[in-house]
């Protein structure tokens, strides 16, 4: 199975060149240290910052320079700061190519739930809806089952929805896993793991079509 970096890792092969990225809390914020080498992207985060860089090194960190989810961050040349009027003109206007973020839970209609969590007080759903019915493309980054060992893949959603059939890809600890007109389908497992421990680890329909292969992080 993968950790949180690996996961990122496999998110990070799905960034093309000249991409405008928005990257949500969580381990979508761990992408920006994988993007490879040779593509130039502009990774936007909502709070105000348009050509985010990777986490600092102790040395370069500056309070003052953070991401959505309150952690410091680099700037590369060219970047900018701006309110978040400005943020989410870019957000709606759907200026933004590719948006990462977490989820609680995705149906296989491609309905996400990623604002509300069970049994804590949550101050508001943040941009995230904004973000899923804005971005050309949305791509999940999200355990595969709870800590109680339940698929988070289900036929429907039983949180709050953030967004309505707008997740196209899910890569979790298991498996990268496409959203299709007839439900969730298989597309590469982690390294080590099963299509049976995958299948038997998804509650929503699942489609497995020849040799699954796996996944390629280096």
């Amino acid at each position: 199975m993968l950790d949180k970096t690996g996961i990122a890792k496999r998110i990070a092969q799905e960034i093309k060149d000249g991409y405008y990225v928005n990257l949500g809390i969580g381990i979508p914020t761990l992408v920006a240290n994988h993007i490879p080498k040779g593509i130039d992207v502009i990774l936007q985060s909502e709070n105000g910052l348009l050509g985010m860089g990777p986490f600092p090194f102790e040395d370069e960190v500056d309070p003052d320079c953070i991401n959505a989810g309150k952690q410091t961050v680099t700037t590369l040349p060219g970047s900018s700061f701006f309110d978040s009027a400005l943020s989410f003109a870019m957000i709606r206007g759907e200026h933004v190519d590719l948006t990462i973020l977490g989820a609680m839970e995705v149906s296989e209609d491609g309905d996400i739930a990623n604002w509300k969590i069970p049994g804590k007080l949550i101050k508001g759903m943040g941009g995230a809806m904004d973000l899923v019915a804005s971005a050309k493309h949305i791509i999940v980054a999200m355990q595969h089952v709870n800590k109680a060992g339940e698929s988070k893949l289900l036929p429907m959603c039983a949180l709050p929805l953030t967004g309505v059939k707008c997740v196209k890809r899910i890569v979790t600890e298991l498996a990268v896993i496409d959203v299709t007109p007839i439900g969730f389908k298989l597309i590469e497992r982690a390294p080590g793991v099963t299509v049976e421990y995958i299948i038997a680890s998804t509650k929503g329909k699942l489609l497995v079509e020849g040799d699954i292969p796996e996944m390629e992080l280096d």
